[in-house]
């Protein structure tokens, strides 16, 4: 990319989907930041700088966010309705992903539905897949 996005934010409570998601990210060489959380509440945290996030400071406001569907305690849905409610300058130009391993068509249908939700691609995330993402949201970047 000519011009790397600031931060990804990856949400998935799963360990190893991070980690395989993370060295896809930084194969493609696409942001000078990944930052991980396990969770729809670390998430909001991370939005609004109430975690403690040793890159919040160079990484305050994620360009590209992928989401999980299913995660406990707050799930992608619920994410998404507290994510509504966040002051208008922590969602600023965020592109958000759902990623998930649904293969319930209704997740997708519900998806579409959303308007804050950009796409919907399937686990794991793939170099072709991710670039594609890019191509279509960031074609100023590449």
């Amino acid at each position: 990319m000519q011009h790397k996005l600031n931060c990804i934010l990856l949400i998935d409570d799963d360990e190893p989907t991070n980690f395989l998601n993370r060295i896809t990210l930084e194969q493609a060489d696409c942001a000078h930041t990944v930052q991980t959380v396990q969770s729809g509440q670390e998430a909001l945290d991370f939005l609004m700088h109430q975690g403690k996030y040793e890159q919040a400071p160079h990484c305050p406001h994620p360009e590209l966010i992928f989401l999980d569907i299913n995660m406990p305690a707050m799930d992608g849905w619920e994410f998404l309705e507290k994510y509504r409610q966040l002051p208008p300058a922590q969602k600023a130009s965020i592109v958000m992903i759902m990623l998930t391993t649904s293969l319930n068509p209704d997740d997708q249908l519900r998806a579409g539905t959303i308007p804050e939700i950009d796409g919907f691609e399937h686990k794991p995330l793939r170099i072709d897949r991710l670039m594609e993402v890019l191509k279509n949201y960031f074609p100023e970047r590449l």
